[in-house]
């Protein structure tokens, strides 16, 4: 494991208690035809204060095991934003 890994994206879901969904998109190559192509890859990140809501861009930290699914803790918040529909 990588000591002090960070990613960059948008909150996607916030409806669990501290825990909120980012999303964060990755522009891949098709190894045989080389085309780019889009995917957004989803990360249960833990958000001890419930301060991040739906929209806001955030910064996540790869940390220790906090259950099941979630590897990554809220660092920062980068900007509020609005409600992006899905």
């Amino acid at each position: 494991m990588e000591k002090n890994k960070t990613r960059i994206g948008h909150v996607i879901s916030d409806r669990m208690e501290k825990t909120i969904v980012v999303g964060i998109d990755v522009a891949k190559r098709h190894p045989l035809y080389k085309k780019t192509y889009r995917r957004t890859m989803k990360y249960l990140v833990h958000d001890e204060k419930n301060e991040a809501k739906i929209g806001d861009m955030i910064e996540i930290v790869k940390c220790r095991p906090i259950s099941k699914g979630k590897y990554w803790r809220l660092n920062r918040i980068i900007t509020k934003g609005h409600i992006v529909a899905a």
